[in-house]
């Protein structure tokens, strides 16, 4: 029967203080529908035409100058793969600033649609967070950017990146901060295909380039968190550990009835009651507790508590109550107080059951590695001295 309750409180604990570890860069797959969402913003554009260096009198490339910044918005729709990969259909729009020369500029409309590959570095390389505040991502950009000016109506491929930043407001809310470049090979601000005056001494520039700097809200559309995948090794490991100590409890207390029942059959009836004493003064009983607990786990472990505290009321004896804590959890201050707690938490049941509290002497051992296992160590033991 103690070595029944010895393995119910055994499980008893494993139940209470099992935490599931979980794998840091690792997430279970979400359905398509999840992770989905919705970005809108302004955008500010400055735009640096293939030509504009041409001129004796080229403007300064100072993306705030005034001949050269213009207004806009950004739309776009995109999905989370996973927590690290993404991908994003995103259209810039509305307005571009031809600038030729310094004075010398035309307001042309524009959008241009771009697919962007996206890769969020702070969950690649940090693991994934739901309640991280800031998250940075950069991505690769292809599209089409087209010229919707009357005199102009031109198409080119346009290609590019950017730098993606977001600051969490809520689960479904987002504030996002996206500076990118773009460029196209063509002749999108239409000054001329290729055409123009010293056209071999300015190869290098015949792209027709915008850097975009916007602003706005993200709004994640279902479910947009990711579940942790639990560790199955280390589940594994936990579990196995748990078991060796249920098992070297109950081997302690197989070993203890096996001993007792070999006294009780050798011993002759006249010498009962002094060889049962003998043995209470030389056996120590233990009294589990629970990972960083200090509440006794089971009151099936006072049974044996009961027997010395009679003994001890019986023949005024003094008792030590020694507590523990495994020394593989926690620093060592923080052991020495919590068996301090245990040693207390026992003494106190033996003041319950009538044992005077001055015969009661209360040590704390600390953080121990004495008994394999080591989870065997989160105890309090009884003897009398």
């Amino acid at each position: 029967m103690i070595a029944l309750a010895f393995v119910g409180l055994g499980l008893t604990a494993m139940a209470q203080e099992t935490t599931v570890p979980v794998k840091k860069y690792s997430v279970a797959t979400n359905s398509f529908w999840a992770n989905w969402f919705v970005q809108a913003g302004y955008s500010y554009t400055a735009a640096y035409s293939s030509q504009e260096h041409l001129s004796g009198n080229a403007p300064s490339y100072n993306p705030f100058n005034g001949d050269r910044g213009t207004h806009g918005f950004t739309v776009a729709i995109g999905k989370w793969f996973t927590p690290g990969i993404g991908l994003r259909t995103k259209m810039d729009a509305f307005k571009y600033r031809n600038v030729i020369a310094e004075g010398a500029t035309d307001d042309w409309k524009y959008w241009n649609i771009h697919e962007d590959v996206l890769f969020n570095l702070s969950n690649i390389f940090c693991g994934y967070n739901r309640t991280r505040v800031w998250n940075t991502s950069i991505y690769p950009s292809v599209g089409v950017v087209h010229n919707m000016s009357t005199r102009a109506n031109h198409y080119d491929f346009s290609f590019g990146g950017g730098w993606l930043n977001t600051w969490r407001l809520a689960d479904h809310w987002n504030i996002f901060l996206d500076i990118n470049y773009m460029f196209a090979t063509g002749d999108v601000f239409q000054n001329g295909i290729d055409d123009f005056k010293d056209h071999d001494k300015c190869t290098a520039r015949h792209w027709d380039r915008m850097l975009n700097a916007q602003v706005g809200l993200t709004y994640n559309l279902g479910k947009c968190t990711w579940d942790k995948v639990p560790d199955v090794d280390a589940l594994m490991a936990m579990n196995k550990e748990q078991m060796d100590a249920l098992n070297a409890a109950l081997k302690d207390q197989q070993d203890e009835n096996a001993r007792l029942r070999d006294l009780l059959a050798n011993q002759k009836p006249a010498q009962t009651v002094t060889k049962t004493e003998k043995e209470l003064v030389g056996t120590a009983c233990s009294v589990f507790f629970d990972i960083n607990k200090s509440e006794i786990a089971s009151r099936k472990d006072l049974v044996n508590v009961k027997e010395v505290a009679d003994y001890a009321k019986a023949n005024n004896a003094k008792l030590v109550v020694t507590g523990y804590a495994d020394s593989k959890t926690g620093s060592a201050d923080y052991n020495k107080a919590l068996s301090q707690k245990r040693a207390e938490a026992v003494a106190d049941e033996l003041v319950k059951m009538g044992v005077n509290r001055d015969n009661i002497i209360v040590k704390s051992e600390g953080g121990v590695d004495v008994v394999s296992p080591f989870s065997y160590n989160r105890r309090a033991t009884v003897k009398v001295q």
